[in-house]
C-alpha cells in the first residue's frame, strides 16, 4: 500500500495526511504494510514533501514579499536541492489581510537559489506556486546579481510596478555558478508572460490586484520583456510567450531567462522524491487533495500519481475534503474511486476543522471495501 496524496489546504500537510490515513487502514488491518510519500507539485508544500522523502532541512533568513526579513527552508540531498518559492515570496509571507500586488518582490526566491548554490547543489529544482508577487522574477533575479535601472541610473523600485521605470537591464554580474547548474522550473501552470493568459490577468486578482492594478502589470511586465531584449537578444521575446513564464506572477520568466527548463511540477517531484520505486513495491496507490475539481486534472499532483499509477498497471482511489468531479473524468484520470470527507461528514465547516479524524474513518471505509 502506498499513500500518495498533497495537502488539504487549510486543515492537513500532505505528511498529515499520510498519518492520517495509515492510521484509518491499520484499524482494519493492523498488520498492513504501509509506505507514505508525501507528495507535491512545486507549490506549497514542497520543501515538505521533500523533508519527507529524506532530504535535509536547511534554513536561511532571506527577504519576504515586503523586504522584511524572514526564515525560509530549502531542502537538500546529494546535489539536489529543492526550492520553493513560496517559502520567502509566498502570500503566507504577508501580513493577513494585506496584498501588495505592485510591490511585492521575488527577492528572497533569489536569496534561497544562491544559498542552495552555496550549498553545493548541482541540480535545483524551483518550485513555483502561491505567490505574493508579479515582478516577473525581477527581485530574484536582482538577488543574483542583476541590475535593473531606471532613466537616472537608479535601481527600480520592487514589484511588477517598478518595472515600469526600467530602462537598463543589467546581467552581466549575475551569479557564474548559475551556468553550471541544472535549474529546473517545476510548476502546474503553464501560462505566459502577458497578455490575456498572462500572470497578472490570470493570477493578479488572487493577489489583490485590481482591474487598473491588473493593466499596470501586464504593462510593466511587457517592457520589462522589451529592455531584457536589449540585452539578451531574441531569447527575452521568446522566453515570454514559452510556457511557464506566468508561473508565480511571471518568477518562471525570470528562471528562464537564466537557463531553466520547464517540466510539469508534479513530474518533477516524483522524479526527486524516488515515486517510481515506491510504486513498483504497492499493490494499491491512495492519493488525494483538499479539493478533486477541474483544476486537479490540469497538472496537480493526484492527476500526476493517477498517470505514473496506471501506465505501472496499479490501481489508485483518491481521498479529498471535497470532490467535484464525475466518475467518468476520475476513471479518465486514472482513479477508480474517489471518497471525500464529506461522505462521512456532510458539515463543510466540520470537514474543515475536523478533517484528521474524519480521514481516517474515510481510510477505514477504503480497507473495508479493498482490503478484506
Amino acid at each position: 500500500m502506498l499513500v500518495a496524496a498533497d495537502k488539504f489546504k487549510g486543515s492537513l500537510t500532505a505528511v498529515e495526511v499520510a498519518e492520517r490515513v495509515t492510521a484509518g487502514l491499520r484499524r482494519v488491518v493492523p498488520d498492513l504494510a504501509v509506505e507514505a510519500l508525501p507528495v507535491a507539485d512545486g507549490g506549497d508544500g514542497t520543501v515538505a514533501a521533500a523533508v519527507a522523502a529524506g532530504f535535509a532541512r536547511r534554513e536561511v533568513r532571506v527577504a519576504g514579499p515586503l523586504g522584511e526579513p524572514v526564515t525560509a527552508a530549502f531542502a537538500l540531498r546529494e546535489g539536489t536541492a529543492v526550492v520553493e518559492m513560496a517559502e520567502a515570496s509566498g502570500l503566507q509571507r504577508l501580513p493577513e489581510g494585506v496584498f501588495a500586488p505592485l510591490r511585492a518582490s521575488t527577492h528572497g526566491s533569489g536569496e534561497l537559489l544562491r544559498a542552495a548554490l552555496d550549498a553545493g547543489a548541482r541540480t535545483i529544482v524551483l518550485g513555483v506556486g502561491g505567490s505574493a508577487t508579479t515582478d516577473g522574477g525581477a527581485g530574484m533575479l536582482t538577488a543574483l546579481g542583476a541590475r535593473f535601472l531606471d532613466a537616472d541610473g537608479d535601481p527600480v523600485a520592487p514589484g511588477g510596478g517598478g518595472l515600469a521605470d526600467l530602462a537598463v537591464a543589467d546581467l552581466s554580474a549575475l551569479d557564474p555558478r548559475l551556468t553550471g547548474v541544472d535549474l529546473i522550473l517545476a510548476s502546474d501552470v503553464d501560462n505566459p508572460l502577458t497578455g490575456p493568459k498572462g500572470a497578472p490577468a490570470v493570477y493578479g486578482p488572487q493577489k489583490g490586484a485590481s482591474p487598473q492594478d491588473v493593466a499596470t502589470l501586464d504593462a510593466a511586465l511587457a517592457h520589462y520583456a522589451k529592455v531584457l531584449e536589449e540585452t539578451v537578444g531574441p531569447r527575452a521575446a521568446e522566453s515570454a510567450v514559452a510556457p511557464g513564464a506566468g508561473a508565480a506572477g511571471g518568477i518562471g520568466y525570470g528562471a528562464l531567462i537564466v537557463g531553466a527548463r520547464f517540466r510539469p511540477g508534479i513530474e518533477v517531484m516524483l522524479d526527486v522524491l524516488g515515486f517510481a520505486p515506491a510504486l513498483a513495491r504497492a499493490d494499491l496507490v491512495i492519493t488525494g487533495e483538499g479539493s478533486l475539481d477541474e483544476q486537479t486534472l490540469h497538472g496537480k499532483a493526484p492527476a500526476g500519481v493517477a498517470a505514473a499509477a496506471r501506465a505501472a498497471g496499479k490501481d489508485v482511489v483518491a481521498v479529498c475534503g471535497r470532490l467535484a468531479l464525475p466518475p467518468e473524468a476520475l476513471g479518465r484520470a486514472g482513479i477508480r474511486r474517489a471518497y471525500p470527507l464529506t461522505d462521512q461528514e456532510p458539515d463543510i465547516t466540520r470537514c474543515i476543522t475536523e478533517a484528521g479524524p474524519i480521514l481516517e474513518r474515510v481510510a477505514e471505509r477504503i480497507a473495508q471495501d479493498y482490503l478484506t
